[in-house]
């Protein structure tokens, strides 16, 4: 990342200065003519593409630090360390301690938001260029961020806006998932017209692998959206041998670490056992729980895995995660597959960390069937929880599982003031 900004100053400073006012989703530019030029050349549509990677990760305000941190109070994944942390304090409350105030759900928001206008402005304009093959570059690699963003506001939110601009109306979470689930379709189509140019790959970050991304975030919300023979389909196109990250260097610093795990004044793992607990505690030989935890004195369970140094990558989406998607979509599709299901669960079960391009691995022994239905969508659901620590996902999850509601601090989110007080449409907050 900082290789190329450091190229293109100043179109990265114009893309800085399309959205002044993000919090009332009006995105105008205070100098309308050089946003034209950002817009109408290839080199400027690329600093926007870039700097949607920055608003998603990019420290306390990013998509990244907030969604794991907002997911990780809520569902006992970490513990608070320093009350003084409003926000935080105001999650790991949970209930109605959480308010419209709450600024790591108005930076969820409000950037969510912001990546969502700027990535339609690329795919918009991108589409406009001569270099069609690089053109299919910004259009693909852009949806990746516009489909994060539709996906993080359909997770944690009833209802979410049905586009950007002043007063605009509400669509369902599901019809958020859907909409991105179509984003990602027409970059895949585009891609598959006109393959990426390899000048395109060589002027954004290095980490994100755009085919398997598309596949993996496809197969992700086609899940979450119940359509299952979609979700399997897509699943099955992902290479699960390939790694997609969002890397970091000296001058940008991995979120979590620089936050939580540096200071540790914020959060922690809640134990060792990940915050699970009854059947879900993780079995004590697991390799995973020595992966995503770390070993320190006041707490003695500290942060590892992901968040273990000011460097280490942060996954897209973990191999782990595409496999267990598959195993729950043959088991709830209209006719369940519960033995290639248990197939799938347990090649996440069995798997070294050597076999993992992460070394995210249990290397456990294999469940023994048969199972019920039942029986082994619990085992999913427990499996998610241990190989996607941190990654946002568990409280969808908690959802999709029909966990017990008291193992849940909040079910959904209330709406930043920042998008009620301009905005008429915003719906009524959930009471849960």
């Amino acid at each position: 990342m900082k290789r190329y900004i450091n190229k293109i100053p100043a179109i990265f400073m114009a893309f800085l200065l399309l959205g002044t006012t993000a919090c009332k989703k009006d995105y105008k530019n205070a100098s309308g003519a050089n946003a034209n030029d950002v817009l109408s050349s290839s080199k400027g549509l690329t600093g926007v593409a870039v700097g949607l990677q920055k608003l998603y990760t990019s420290s306390r305000p990013g998509l990244l630090y907030n969604s794991i941190t907002a997911n990780g109070f809520v569902t006992n994944e970490v513990l608070l360390m320093n009350s003084g942390n409003v926000p935080e304090l105001q999650l790991s409350t949970g209930g109605a301690a959480v308010d419209g105030t709450n600024t790591i759900l108005s930076n969820l928001w409000t950037n969510a938001s912001k990546i969502i206008y700027d990535a339609d402005n690329v795919i918009v304009n991108a589409a406009q260029l001569g270099d069609k093959n690089y053109a299919s570059g910004l259009i693909a690699y852009a949806s990746i961020f516009k489909a994060l963003a539709l996906g993080n506001m359909s997770q944690y939110w009833e209802k979410i806006p049905s586009g950007t601009g002043k007063n605009v109306t509400f669509i369902t979470r599901n019809e958020g998932f859907v909409k991105a689930i179509a984003v990602l379709d027409n970059a895949l189509s585009t891609i598959q017209a006109n393959p990426i140019s390899t000048s395109f790959a060589s002027n954004i970050p290095a980490g994100i692998d755009v085919t398997n991304t598309i596949y993996a975030l496809k197969a992700r919300y086609a899940l979450f959206a119940g359509n299952y023979t979609l979700a399997l389909s897509a699943a099955n196109l992902v290479d699960l041998t390939k790694k997609s990250t969002f890397n970091f260097d000296v001058l940008t610093l991995n979120p979590i670490f620089e936050i939580a795990t540096s200071t540790n004044n914020v959060f922690q793992p809640t134990d060792a056992n990940l915050g699970l607990t009854g059947t879900n505690i993780p079995n004590a030989a697991d390799k995973r729980l020595t992966f995503y935890t770390a070993t320190g004195t006041a707490p003695a369970v500290r942060i590892g895995g992901f968040g273990l140094t000011s460097t280490t990558s942060y996954p897209i989406y973990l191999p782990g995660e595409i496999t267990l998607i598959k195993a729950e979509v043959l088991a709830r599709q209209a006719t369940p597959d519960l033995t290639n299901a248990l197939v799938e669960l347990n090649k996440v079960v069995t798997k070294a960390p050597s076999a993992d391009p992460f070394g995210v691995g249990a290397g456990l022994t294999a469940i023994a069937g048969p199972l019920t239905q039942a029986q082994l969508l619990d085992e999913v659901y427990k499996q998610r929880c241990v190989e996607l620590y941190m990654s946002g996902l568990k409280i969808e999850d908690m959802r999709r599982f029909n966990r017990p509601t008291s193992e849940r601090k909040r079910n959904f989110f209330p709406y930043p003031f920042t998008e009620r007080d301009n905005n008429t449409n915003t719906p009524a907050d959930p009471a849960f």
